[in-house]
């Protein structure tokens, strides 16, 4: 018997009984359809914050002050009072793997404007803080190293702090507003960032010249952080360890000798490829997690074709004893119903990618959440959904080719 006719028989097979044929498809359509669902969620997560975090600046690098031990009780890193100035300017002028380099210090509180008020943070740094954070002034101009070096009150505002002090949409260049009593001269708004991937929102903040902040606000001649952006993602590593040098020789920290171990940093580093390696790692293992799971129903409905194949190989018992008296080998018993069965499995696993990608756009429309199918998990979720049809239609097939013909035509 050859191939053409044996699928000719499955498909008489299947079209006999539409209904069933239907329902024994359904699982693997739901199983295949649930897994390019749960994987673009999956992707597409994580494409988000990738992107997120690149936009936050994918080479920067953070310094802050590292936690001390005092009288045996360890103490708050923002309390601490070991980055100064001088180290600023030593890795300013020193480091090899930098291109932008900005001090950092902050301060939260109420910005007032006339009637308006609103809780908000101002950071003082330099001007190449827009180029490590990817910020841009959409209006008016960044301030001077003229207004850094005399600590001028100016500043420049998110979009959500001009939206909350200037609701009647009011251009704020020029204008005064002051910060927890101290009037500041706004000079430019910066070009709106919306919210990050961790929900904060990314307009909500101030600039100032950090000197301003230092004395004006914090009265401090410490830094809280200093923020860099390596030449290249791939240069990070040396960049950290390059600044980690200089640090160590700027705080007079001694090495390891042979009978003293070295001291301890007063300082922790940390850059954006670490947040995004962590990042990646957590929304792998959910991707696993939610295949996994969406995986369950492709097995479920692989039971469900065993099921019906075997239910449909007691129907036709006699039929296959009239096929193998009229000289039907074993092999071609087996072939049609192995045929059947990865019929059922192929069929469903079209229908369940056609409605698994459409599931996954109508998650992105109602639900908001970002997608992103990936080729390779329809012709993964294609192909185990094929396996699965084969084998688990295998037993109910193999069966049916051991089956006496004589007793076969004697089954009632």
């Amino acid at each position: 018997m050859n191939t053409i006719n044996l699928f000719k028989i499955a498909l008489k097979a299947i079209a006999a009984n539409k209904l069933r044929s239907f329902l024994t498809a359904l699982g693997i359509i739901i199983g295949v359809a649930s897994v390019i669902a749960m994987l673009a969620i999956g992707q597409g997560s994580k494409r988000s914050i990738r992107q997120q975090i690149s936009e936050m600046g994918s080479n920067m690098i953070m310094i802050h002050p590292g936690a001390d031990m005092r009288g045996g009780v360890r103490q708050d890193p923002s309390e601490m009072q070991t980055l100064k100035i001088s180290d600023f300017e030593a890795l300013r002028d020193e480091a090899r793997f930098i291109t932008a380099i900005s001090p950092s210090v902050n301060s939260s509180g109420q910005f007032v404007s006339g009637n308006n008020n609103t809780p908000s943070t101002i950071y003082g740094i330099n001007q190449d803080y827009l180029e490590i954070r990817q910020l841009e002034v959409e209006d008016g101009e960044m301030f001077t190293d003229q207004e850094i070096k005399t600590a001028a009150k100016v500043c420049l505002l998110g979009k959500t702090v001009v939206e909350n002090l200037f609701p009647d949409g009011s251009d704020p260049i020029g204008k005064v507003v002051r910060f927890n009593s101290i009037p500041f001269r706004v000079i430019g708004v910066l070009k709106s960032k919306g919210y990050n991937s961790m929900g904060m929102d990314q307009d909500d903040l101030a600039l100032a010249p950090y000197t301003t902040v230092m004395k004006r606000i914090l009265a401090v001649t410490y830094l809280q952080g200093i923020n860099c952006s390596a030449v290249t993602e791939e240069a990070t590593d040396a960049a950290i360890e390059d600044i980690t040098s200089i640090l160590r020789r700027t705080h007079k920290l001694k090495d390891a000798t042979e009978t003293t171990e070295a001291e301890e940093d007063d300082f922790t580093i940390r850059s954006q490829e670490e947040m995004a390696s962590m990042m990646n790692s957590t929304m792998n293992l959910l991707t696993i997690l939610l295949g996994s799971v969406a995986g369950i129903s492709l097995i479920v409905g692989g039971i469900g074709i065993m099921n019906i194949m075997y239910v449909s190989v007691t129907e036709r018992t006699k039929e296959i004893g009239l096929r193998m008296s009229v000289g039907a080998r074993g092999i071609d018993i087996l072939s049609q119903f192995l045929i059947e069965a990865a019929l059922l499995s192929i069929s469903g696993g079209i229908l369940g990618i056609v409605f698994g990608i459409g599931a996954s756009f109508l998650i992105k429309i109602l639900a908001n959440m970002p997608i992103y199918i990936q080729p390779w998990s329809i012709f993964v979720s294609f192909g185990v959904c094929t396996f699965i049809g084969v084998f688990f239609g295998w037993y109910p097939a193999q069966k049916a080719a051991r089956m006496n013909p004589i007793e076969a035509i004697r089954y009632e």
